[in-house]
């Protein structure tokens, strides 16, 4: 799933428009719908206090809201950097050995 089809979703789940949601995240409609499109100006991503802007607007998840536009969330950074080992090793597993260890 990519960024812009992740905050689309919750919007059209809550039969919001793109003027609606516009002042609960504090920017014009014009920037969602170029955040909805992949077309923004200034980078792939909008910034961080935006992106917590939107999850808390539409109820998303934050976490997945970073990761889709490649922030990795503090508290998953803290954890990688206390054990970069264990990080590296599920880093090199497949697919079905990843679901095995969720599991």
């Amino acid at each position: 799933m990519i960024f812009g089809q992740r905050v689309r979703e919750p919007k059209t789940a809550k039969n919001l428009t793109l003027r609606a949601l516009a002042p609960k995240v504090g920017v014009g409609f014009t920037n969602l719908s170029k955040i909805e499109n992949e077309k923004l100006d200034l980078g792939d991503y909008p910034f961080d206090v935006l992106i917590r802007m939107l999850a808390k607007a539409l109820d998303a998840v934050l976490d997945e809201l970073f990761l889709l536009a490649e922030i990795v969330p503090d508290r998953i950074r803290k954890r990688v950097l206390e054990r970069p080992d264990v990080f590296c090793r599920l880093a090199e597993l497949k697919d079905r050995e990843l679901d095995a260890v969720l599991s």
